[in-house]
């Protein structure tokens, strides 16, 4: 059985700040509703300390941005995004529009359609994290999305340089210096000077998670998502050092990022948490990582692999660590995650910046049911049908027409039966079952 060395917070403490950032989320999004670009405006000088006439940025401000970076800044950025850009295209070729004649003379078919307009949410007011850009924008463009927006908030007051290139080279057609609630309220409600989006998607705080939780529905959004999660499946192949950095690595995103270790080995567990310290004593983070390792961390000793595999499914964290012998086995055996990190080569960091595969990843056990951001989440699987003749529309129409029958429907049932009389049997009287 296992044996929790360190316990995270309790589920009370949690509950109690969601329904504060539920309520204030709430509020906001209904004066965004009833004001429109005023209370966007409002919104944003109380929160950001920015007054703009027009928070959509000029092709001027732009160029602005670009001209800031160096050109080294710009070839990172590039190769970033050609890594994101490659794998989204090898992820659309796998989605084919399909068509196959079932029955004689009956075609189903399915066919993969790009929504028409898409918010990408870039979080920066605490780190301008560029990364967001090119995950979300590229991986519509890629989709087909005609038309892509971007919100980010202003870092330091003004528009973060380094987003806002993320977001112009990625593809992005209007790049909006806007954070927070307002910034999701105004893509998806849509207000004077914003048209409305179709989906959401990007990650954010707390009350970003919270409005798009509360707009689901008026728009569609890529998934439900918390703070940052990690977890660290490891076992004696590795150090202390290297399961703490990779812990410590993600905990610094705020002060409520889980980070979980979970091993084989109490040696190793015991000399991680002594690194864990040593670390927060050098870290430029230390400060947001210290009130998330406090309070949020957690270590986990377990009896076997196979035990870790349970705990971990359970857990269903967003960034998934593997640092073991055999890494394949947990990719073979595990089932709820956001993304798997596999070997002590790779890392988390590789995921959220550069390597290719998407950073959106689903958080607080929605790992479940869903996977992260990807193409898939731009496009509407809709389906067709065609029946070509005579006979077919007949024999549909008789079996449709008893099953209508069963269930009581019998305008439904209608619709069959005329099919039957215009294409089949000439003897089925309004109203009746074909037989």
């Amino acid at each position: 059985m296992a044996v929790w060395l360190k316990h995270g917070a309790e589920a009370e403490v949690i509950k109690s700040a969601a329904k504060e950032v539920r309520e204030t989320v709430e509020a906001t999004l209904a004066d965004i509703e009833a004001r429109g670009d005023a209370a966007v405006r409002d919104l944003s000088i109380r929160f950001d300390k920015l007054d703009r006439e027009d928070y959509r940025l000029s092709q001027t401000e732009i160029d602005e941005c670009l001209s800031q970076l160096s050109r080294r800044d710009i070839a990172d950025i590039e190769f970033a995004q050609t890594q994101v850009e490659n794998f989204a295209k090898h992820q659309r070729a796998s989605l084919r529009d399909i068509e196959v004649e079932t029955l004689p003379g009956v075609i189903l078919g399915h066919k993969n359609i790009p929504v028409n307009a898409a918010g990408c949410y870039v979080p920066g007011g605490k780190y301008p994290l560029l990364a967001s850009a090119h995950m979300s924008v590229i991986t519509a463009r890629v989709a087909g999305v005609e038309r892509i927006i971007t919100c980010a908030p202003p870092f330091n007051r003004k528009p973060a340089p380094a987003i806002v290139a993320a977001q112009h080279m990625a593809g992005a057609k209007e790049i909006y210096c806007l954070g927070g609630i307002q910034a999701v309220g105004a893509m998806a409600i849509g207000t004077q000077s914003i048209a409305p989006v179709d989906i959401l998607v990007g990650p954010g705080n707390a009350f970003v998670a919270e409005a798009k939780r509360q707009l689901f529905g008026r728009v569609g959004i890529d998934l439900f998502a918390g703070p940052t999660e990690t977890l660290v499946i490891a076992d004696e192949s590795v150090d202390g050092e290297m399961c703490a950095t990779d812990l410590l690595g993600q905990a610094e995103h705020g002060p409520d990022s889980p980070a979980i270790l979970l091993t084989t080995s109490e040696k190793l567990a015991r000399e991680t948490m002594a690194e864990v310290e040593r670390l927060l004593k050098i870290l430029p983070t230390a400060e947001i990582a210290r009130k998330s390792w406090d309070k949020f961390g957690e270590v986990i000793v377990a009896e076997s692999d196979e035990e870790m595999v349970r705990i971990a499914d359970q857990i269903a964290s967003e960034h998934v660590q593997i640092l073991t012998k055999d890494p394949d086995y947990f990719l073979n055996r595990m089932t709820n995650y956001g993304a798997l990190f596999l070997g002590p080569r790779t890392n988390v960091a590789y995921g959220d910046k550069a390597i290719g595969t998407n950073h959106t990843l689903p958080t607080k056990k929605s790992a479940r049911y869903t996977g992260g951001l990807w193409v898939g989440k731009f496009l509407k699987t809709c389906t067709y049908q065609k029946v070509l003749t005579d006979e077919a529309s007949a024999m549909v129409g008789e079996y449709t027409s008893r099953l209508c029958a069963l269930e009581g429907f019998a305008g439904h049932g209608e619709q069959a039966n005329l099919r039957v009389r215009r294409y089949g049997h000439k003897d089925v009287p309004y109203g009746g079952a074909a037989v």
